[in-house]
C-alpha cells in the first residue's frame, strides 16, 4: 500500500492526478480516472456555469472516490463557479493562472482543499502563504497555459521542494511510470498529467485533434502569446499565424484580437486542426495510443512501481 501526504491529502490509492484541461476534462474522464484510484480533475475553464454543475453532480453519481474541480482564475464567471462549488461540497479545487489569494480562504472555510498551479518558486512561496494545501510545480513542457519563466520541470521540482514545506506535485512532461519516479526523487509527492489523458477514450476532446497528439513529434509544440497569457500550442496554420504577428512585433491587443472568442473550442473540441487553438504539451511526442483512463492509470503506476526495483535502462 504506498501512502504520502498527497494520498492522505486526497484520500486517494495512487498519487496520479489528472489535469482538468479545456475542452477535455468532462465528468466521463474525472469519474473514470477517480475510479482508478487516482484524483480525476473536472475543467471549469470551458464550462458556463450551469454545464459545471451539470459536470459535477453527474461525476457524484458516478464514482464514490474523491475527485476536484479545475479553475482557471483569468475565465470570466469566476464567482458564480466558485458559488456552485461550494453549494455542491465539491472536496477538493485545483486554481491556476492567477492570484491564489483571492479565494483560498473562502474555499478553505468550507472545507474544501485547495491546491495552486505555479510555475517557479516565487510563486510556490505565495500560495503557501495563502494557505493552499499543496502546490503542482509545474514546468515548461507543459500544454496550454503556462510560465514565462520558462523553467523546466526538472529544475522547477527541486527548486520548488526546497521553497516550501507542503507538498509538490510535478506538471509538464510526464506521461510514464519512468518520469513520474523521475519527478519523486526530486521531490514531487505526485505527478498531474495532461497530454496523456487528452488521448484517453473518456476525453470529450475531438477525435482529430486526439489524433494529432498522436501524430505529434518532437519540436511540433511551441511556446506562443508570451505578451498575454503564454500557452504551448501544437503547430498548425493558427500558430503559424500567431508567429508571424509576433515577429512583426504585434501588441499584446492584437494578438488577442487575432486569438477571438472560441478559437481553443474551435480546435480541441470541434476539430479544426487548421485554424483552431490546440493546446497540448511536448510529451505529445511520447504518445502514441488512445486508451481507456483507466488503462492509462494502471500503466503509469505498474511502471512506476518496476521503476522503483529496476531504475534504469538496460543499455
Amino acid at each position: 500500500m504506498f501512502a504520502n501526504r498527497i494520498t492522505h491529502l486526497f484520500n486517494i490509492e495512487k498519487p496520479i492526478i489528472q489535469a482538468g484541461m479545456v475542452w477535455a476534462s468532462g465528468w466521463q474522464l474525472a469519474s473514470a480516472v477517480s475510479n482508478a484510484g487516482g484524483l480525476g480533475l473536472i475543467g471549469s475553464g470551458s464550462m458556463y456555469p450551469d454545464v459545471l454543475r451539470q459536470h459535477i453532480q453527474q461525476c457524484k453519481a458516478s464514482t464514490t472516490k474523491p475527485f476536484g474541480v479545475n479553475i482557471p482564475l483569468l475565465y470570466p464567471n469566476i464567482q458564480q463557479h466558485i458559488d456552485i462549488i461550494i453549494e455542491e461540497k465539491v472536496p477538493i479545487v485545483f486554481t491556476s493562472a492567477g492570484n491564489p489569494n483571492t479565494w483560498t480562504s473562502l474555499l478553505k472555510q468550507h472545507g474544501i482543499t485547495v491546491v495552486h498551479v505555479v510555475s517557479s518558486s516565487k510563486f510556490a512561496i505565495k500560495a503557501q502563504q495563502a494557505g493552499c494545501d499543496a502546490v503542482v510545480a509545474e514546468g515548461f513542457e507543459a500544454g496550454g497555459h503556462n510560465g514565462r519563466e520558462e523553467t523546466t520541470t526538472l529544475v522547477l521540482i527541486p527548486a520548488v521542494r526546497a521553497a516550501v514545506n507542503i507538498p509538490v506535485i510535478a506538471a509538464g512532461g510526464i506521461a510514464t511510470g519512468r518520469q513520474m519516479l523521475a519527478t519523486m526523487v526530486l521531490g514531487a509527492e505526485a505527478v498531474q498529467i495532461g497530454s496523456r489523458f487528452v488521448c484517453s477514450n473518456e476525453a470529450s476532446s475531438h477525435i482529430h485533434f486526439k489524433e494529432a497528439v498522436l501524430a505529434a513529434q518532437e519540436g511540433d509544440t511551441m511556446l506562443s502569446m508570451k505578451k498575454t497569457v503564454p500557452v504551448r500550442l501544437l503547430k498548425n496554420n493558427f500558430y503559424a499565424a500567431i508567429k508571424q504577428a509576433e515577429l512583426n512585433g504585434a501588441s499584446a491587443e492584437e494578438l488577442n484580437a487575432l486569438l477571438g472568442r472560441g478559437r481553443a473550442k474551435k480546435g480541441m473540441f470541434e476539430g479544426d486542426m487548421d485554424e483552431g487553438e490546440l493546446e497540448i504539451g511536448q510529451v505529445s511526442a511520447l504518445i502514441n495510443t488512445i486508451q481507456p483512463a483507466s488503462e492509462i492509470v494502471q500503466e503509469i503506476w505498474q511502471e512506476f512501481l518496476l521503476a522503483q526495483q529496476q531504475p534504469f535502462y538496460n543499455v
